[in-house]
């Protein structure tokens, strides 16, 4: 899915006041966590996923993973929290044009 500039800002707009509905634990990246994520996507549309990693190389290759893995988009990293996206069937969040 392509999303134009106004709508990335649209969404992080409405993604500011959410906490954080997943956070990847000692385990890391599991099976398990990214149906999860897969589940929270495809009730809210719109999530926050938290990867409290210390290394900035291994926090991009999870967050990339759980991107690929989930087919959402990815719209903003701020500190250790990923801001996703991926529209459901139901259109929950109506994007602007």
């Amino acid at each position: 899915m392509k999303l134009s500039n106004k709508q990335k800002q649209f969404l992080k707009g409405l993604a500011h006041p959410l906490k954080p509905v997943v956070q990847l634990g000692a385990n890391g990246l599991t099976e398990g966590v990214v149906a999860e994520i897969d589940n929270a996507l495809s009730h809210h549309e719109l999530i926050k996923v938290k990867v409290p990693s210390e290394d900035r190389e291994e926090k991009g290759l999870i967050m990339d993973a759980i991107v690929r893995e989930t087919n959402g988009v990815k719209l903003q990293v701020i500190g250790h929290t990923l801001i996703l996206f991926r529209q459901s069937d139901e259109c929950k969040i109506q994007l602007p044009k």
